[in-house]
C-alpha cells in the first residue's frame, strides 16, 4: 500500500473518503483476485455514496478541442509542456486508478478530467496486454508497439466518448491532438510497466487483477482485442 502513502504526501487535498476507497480495493486485492468477488465489490461500490476523483489540474495552460494540454515529465517528443514537478496528470490517473476503475458513470467537471478519462482508459489497455506477460522484457516490448499503434481520436470513428468530447477544429489542432495522445499514451505505458514490474521480472497480481474491468464501461480497443 505504499502508494497510497506516495498519494497522500504529494497530494494534500485528498479526502477521507478517497483514502477509505483506496484502501478497500487494495484490501480487496490483498483478499481474493477472484472475478467474482470484484463484480460484488463494483456492485457495493457503485451504490455508495462515494464520489469519483477529479483532477485537480484546473488551470491548463491550452487546450485542445475541449481537453487539457497539460505538462507531462517524459522524454518522448509531443506538444506537451515540459513538467519538472514530480507529480502530473499521469501520476494523477495512475494513483487514482484503482479507485476510479470502479465507475460506470462519471461527470466531467473540467477539461482536465476529459484528460485524465483517457489516460485512464489508457492504463486499461496497458494492463490488458501485460497480463501477457511473462518478463518485463517482454512488456516493454507490448507497451512500445501499443504505444505506437494506430488509434482514433475524438471525432473520428472508434473513439468510444465522442459524445463527450469536441472534435479537432481545423487540420493543425488535428496534428496537435493525435500527438499530445501519442506521447500521452507512450509516457502512461513506461510508467505502468515500472509499476507492474515494480518487484522485478514477475508482474505484479495487484494491478493485473484490474485488467478485464472498464471504466465507464468503455474502452479504447475494438470488441475482443
Amino acid at each position: 500500500m505504499n502508494h497510497i502513502v506516495e498519494i497522500i504526501l504529494n497530494h494534500r487535498k485528498v479526502s477521507a473518503t478517497w483514502i477509505t476507497r483506496m484502501l478497500m480495493a487494495e484490501l480487496l486485492c490483498e483478499v481474493c483476485l477472484t472475478s467474482q468477488n470484484l463484480h460484488k465489490f463494483s456492485r457495493i461500490h457503485n451504490q455508495s455514496t462515494m464520489p469519483a476523483y477529479h483532477s485537480q489540474f484546473l488551470s491548463p495552460p491550452k487546450l485542445i478541442g475541449n481537453m487539457a494540454l497539460l505538462p507531462i515529465r517524459t522524454q518522448y517528443k509531443g506538444p506537451a509542456p515540459k513538467d519538472s514537478s514530480d507529480y502530473d496528470i499521469i501520476d494523477e490517473a495512475i494513483y487514482f486508478f484503482k479507485g476510479n476503475i470502479f465507475f460506470r458513470n462519471y461527470e466531467i467537471k473540467s477539461e482536465a478530467d476529459r484528460t485524465l478519462i483517457y489516460i485512464t482508459l489508457y492504463i486499461s489497455e496497458c494492463l490488458k496486454k501485460l497480463q501477457r506477460c511473462s518478463s518485463r522484457s517482454q512488456g516493454d516490448k507490448e507497451m512500445y508497439t501499443l504505444g505506437i499503434s494506430n488509434f482514433p481520436i475524438p471525432g473520428e470513428q472508434g473513439f468510444p466518448l465522442n459524445a463527450m468530447y469536441t472534435k479537432p477544429a481545423n487540420r493543425s489542432e488535428d496534428d496537435t491532438m493525435r500527438a499530445y495522445l501519442q506521447q500521452l499514451r507512450q509516457e502512461t505505458g513506461i510508467r505502468m510497466l515500472d509499476k507492474v514490474f515494480e518487484q522485478g521480472d514477475k508482474p505484479s497480481k495487484w494491478w493485473l487483477c484490474f485488467a478485464k474491468r472498464k471504466f465507464m464501461d468503455k474502452s479504447l480497443s475494438a470488441p475482443g482485442q
